[in-house]
Formats: C-alpha cells, sequence, structure tokens
C-alpha cells in the first residue's frame, strides 16, 4: 500500500505563512489526494483537496488563503498557508484514495493517512 509521509509544520503568528508537503511512496496516479486538519476538542475536517484532473477544491474557511498542488509525478503533495489564523490551528494529515472524491468527504473515504504534521497559530 502506498505511503503518505507529511512534513512542514510548525508555529507561526497569525497572518504568517506556512507550508506543508506530502510525500507519497509511489506515484498517485489517478488518485485523489488532500489534507484533513484536527483541531484539539474537534472532529478532523476536509482543508483541500485536489482531483486526479488538477481540480482543486477548499473548505469555505481556507479558501482564498491556502493552494493545494502537486509536483512532478503526482507523489508531492503541498498545501501553501497565508494570512494563517488562530482557527488554523491544529494536526494536518495528508490524505489519499484510489479516483475521484466528492468536494465535501469524511475522513473514512481515504485509506490512505500520513501520520500528521502539527500547525500552531499564536497572536
Amino acid at each position: 500500500q502506498i505511503k503518505l509521509a507529511e512534513s512542514g509544520g510548525g508555529a507561526t503568528q497569525a497572518g504568517g505563512s506556512l507550508n506543508l508537503s506530502c510525500t507519497a511512496s509511489e506515484d498517485v496516479y489517478i488518485y485523489c489526494m488532500g489534507w484533513f486538519r484536527q483541531a484539539p476538542g474537534k472532529e478532523r475536517e476536509a482543508v483541500a483537496l485536489i482531483q486526479p484532473s488538477g481540480r482543486v477544491h477548499y473548505s469555505d474557511s481556507v479558501r482564498g488563503r491556502f493552494t493545494i498542488s502537486q509536483a512532478g509525478a503526482k507523489n508531492d503533495l503541498i498545501l501553501q498557508m497565508m494570512s494563517l489564523k488562530l482557527e488554523d490551528t491544529g494536526m494536518y494529515y495528508c490524505v489519499g484514495k484510489s479516483g475521484y472524491c466528492s468536494t465535501e468527504v469524511v475522513p473514512s473515504e481515504f485509506p490512505l493517512w500520513g501520520q500528521g504534521t502539527p500547525v500552531s497559530v499564536s497572536p
């Protein structure tokens, strides 16, 4: 099975920027890839998705501030985060599934998960 590994998490101040990376152990050919996050005491929520076609989707809370993209042979997933807010704090997970996924999904739809990388935004 394909393995996912995230990196790039850290701490920053509100209004700052942070970039997250996710590397797949194999080329994710015709996969829907994305990012979930989980804040303390909250359920995991989808943040951004990229379809096999390259079409991207964002949650309302991050649209206009975050950018998801893939590099190379689609085995390197990037999440560029700008104008970070306190509510962006949480553990960020790289996820994937074979084929297309909907714009609003639940965590159980994704068989592939990374270990998570933490993001902390302070005032």
